[in-house]
């Protein structure tokens, strides 16, 4: 790596410790060419405001990969994952830096931010591991190449827990647990998730609170681990969740 990519990442190293994990010269190198190719292409498509300095090194990737900071200690160990609604690459593309024997869909349904996705993936070495996939959660969620098929399906800040849950709890094996990324979590939305879980054939395994570096604010997490098939009758239909979400 040259020395003004080092320089320009020495500060955030609170990050690092913050994790408990230290990304090698080749992942660290990775963050920030992701970090150079969102500035290039904000400058067209306006994916997000979170690029520059803190906004990019605690506000999207030690976001994205605090939740799984066990996971980290074991990044030899091969899983596969799905992000839902990944947007601009978060959480997907940095758990695809962060854990090398792992394979990741990233899936969104807009076609502008899947070309980003593609084209990232490839600029930074990691197109052989991460799919990216351009669909409604719901359909894909239904179809046999996905349903059933993951060990971790993951979203940040898609929805509320209850609507979240249906489209992430299909894409998990029998073995498999979902992440949901939220900011405030009270009991009320623990008791309505409860409802909802319990019709996909899922529990709420815990829920953690983290507090981000740089007085970035709380970060709630909440895994949920499946403990059957889900029902086949879920997801449904495009919309119907979040229009008639579960739990109620």
């Amino acid at each position: 790596m040259s020395t003004d990519k080092k320089h320009r990442a020495a500060n955030h190293l609170i990050i690092w410790d913050e994790l408990k994990w230290v990304p090698s010269e080749k992942q660290l190198a990775q963050f920030i060419h992701l970090q150079e190719l969102l500035k290039e292409w904000n400058k067209k498509t306006n994916l997000t405001r979170l690029v520059d300095g803190d906004d990019f090194w605690t506000a999207q990737v030690c976001d994205s990969l605090l939740p799984l900071y066990k996971e980290l200690q074991y990044p030899e160990v091969s899983h596969k994952y799905i992000d839902i609604g990944s947007g601009c690459g978060f959480p997907g593309i940095a758990i695809a830096i962060a854990m090398p024997n792992s394979d990741i869909t990233l899936l969104d349904s807009s076609s502008k931010k899947t070309t980003f996705l593609k084209e990232v993936s490839k600029e930074i070495g990691l197109d052989s591991r991460i799919k990216v996939v351009t669909e409604r959660a719901e359909k894909a969620g239904r179809d046999p190449t996905f349903r059933s098929n993951f060990d971790y399906a993951i979203a940040r800040a898609v929805a509320s827990a209850n609507v979240v849950a249906e489209y992430l709890v299909p894409f998990l094996n029998t073995t498999g647990q979902a992440l949901i990324f939220k900011g405030g979590w009270s009991e009320t939305e623990q008791e309505i998730l409860k409802k909802a879980l319990a019709e996909l054939n899922a529990v709420i395994q815990r829920t953690h609170e983290f507090k981000l570096p740089n007085n970035r604010g709380v970060r709630n997490i909440i895994r949920i681990n499946s403990i059957n098939k889900c029902p086949h009758q879920y997801p449904r239909s495009i919309g119907k969740p979040k229009k008639q979400p579960l739990g109620y």
